[in-house]
């Protein structure tokens, strides 16, 4: 009895050990940083947009891709805000699903 429990322990122990060398997926710290700081710089896009900034917009930011959810006055405010984030250093892509608000 006593070399079965030995052996299911060691056994256990050895899966623990090695489940524990798999890399994880996911973002990195470095990674997490970064998209920080693109959101930041976005949302600082938004609040210096004179007509963007009284509508809520919503920013999250993945491993460089930005999404951009709300509305907005008109199409226009939306082009230029894409445009504009476009430029951030870091930003690989932007996917705007503003919608115009209705009058």
């Amino acid at each position: 009895m006593n070399k079965l429990t030995l052996i299911i322990v060691l056994l256990t122990l050895g899966m623990m050990l090695f489940s524990g060398c798999a890399k994880m997926k996911g973002e990195s710290a470095g990674e997490y940083l970064d998209d920080s700081v693109i959101t930041t710089r976005v949302n600082a896009i938004i609040v210096k947009e004179s007509e963007a900034r009284y509508f809520k917009i919503d920013v999250t930011t993945t491993q460089g891709d930005v999404v951009l959810q709300g509305f907005v006055k008109n199409k226009d405010i939306e082009d230029s805000l894409v445009k504009k984030i476009e430029q951030i250093k870091g930003v690989k892509s932007v996917k705007s699903l503003l919608k115009v608000e209705e009058k």
